[in-house]
């Protein structure tokens, strides 16, 4: 990053987000705090409610419209945003969530975070609307630990060590420092790393696509950094009750295992998760039942959202 006060642009990406926008963009002026607040863009999915009648009335922010034309996902929204920027008069985008809440300043810690040699993404620490911890820190994905996960649970395993893939124990999100990869409600992102890296991959529709561009990133030498001392708090929640949504991210989590590691570790990773829908499903567990059904029969798997 460049010396001086950061230049930074944010990208909203919405789709029928009309109940939770306007919190959103309320949120960027004092969370922008200490940083140059260049430009916002809002890429919007087709949305069939007053989103954009939402932003149209906001005033007092840089704010530019991105239409899709249709539901083209998480990672075609962010690249529709970042391709209306000029990129090289910023030093880092923020990707967010129409349905986050920006604490004020929390732009500036994960801005200088950037500074630090190596380090091309930086997350925030997300707390729920109660202000309780959400945890979105993540290890790297393995087979151990898909294992793990499938026979105990992710929030139990995420507390033993380093066992599970999900980072549940509170204790952990209390310090700064390196991660595999953070969820993608919230990332500030060095425009080195965009123009290195390159566009997200839309092939994933929803969930995991943050997983393949901070991997991807790694993989180039620049890790992400976790800054506690940023603070945004995130409704989210759908994957955990809607079926369609739990589907859709099983499945991209066992597609991007598969396509960076061996035959023989993705089978293994494949049995690891069909192992833990399946004992959930056998609990009654509805989201869990559907996710068996797409990781048992490809023909059953989302091909594109719903508009």
């Amino acid at each position: 990053m460049t010396p001086g006060t950061p230049r930074i642009a944010i990208v909203i990406v919405t789709y029928n987000s009309a109940e939770v926008l306007e919190g959103c963009l309320r949120s960027l002026r004092d969370g922008a705090r200490g940083v140059h607040l260049a430009h916002v863009v809002v890429a919007d999915n087709a949305s069939k409610d007053d989103s954009l009648k939402i932003v149209g009335e906001v005033t007092d922010l840089p704010v530019q419209i991105v239409q899709l034309g249709r539901n083209a996902g998480y990672a075609a929204a962010i690249n529709a945003g970042i391709e209306v920027m000029d990129i090289d008069d910023l030093d880092a985008v923020f990707v967010v969530n129409p349905d986050c809440r920006l604490r004020p300043g929390a732009l500036l810690p994960l801005a200088e975070a950037l500074q630090r040699p190596g380090y091309g993404i930086s997350a925030p620490l997300l707390v729920n609307p109660d202000g309780s911890l959400q945890p979105s820190l993540r290890r790297m994905p393995a087979v151990g630990r898909a294992l793990v996960e499938a026979v105990i649970g992710g929030n139990l395993a995420g507390r033993i060590g380093t066992l599970g893939e999900m980072v549940t124990d509170p204790r952990e999100y209390e310090k700064a420092g390196e991660v595999a990869w953070a969820t993608g409600a919230a990332l500030l992102i060095s425009t080195d790393v965009i123009r290195k890296i390159g566009a997200w991959d839309e092939s994933f529709l929803l969930y995991s696509e943050e997983t393949e561009f901070s991997l991807r990133a790694r993989d180039q030498g620049w890790a992400t950094w976790y800054e506690p001392s940023s603070v945004v708090e995130h409704i989210g929640g759908d994957s955990a009750i809607n079926p369609m949504l739990a589907s859709l991210l099983i499945v991209n989590k066992v597609t991007l295992f598969r396509r960076r590691r061996s035959a023989p570790a993705s089978l293994a990773y494949y049995l690891a998760v069909v192992l833990g829908e399946a004992l959930r499903a056998l609990m009654g567990r509805r989201v869990s039942k559907a996710s068996l059904v797409a990781l048992l029969r490809p023909s059953r798997r989302i091909k594109k959202l719903a508009d």
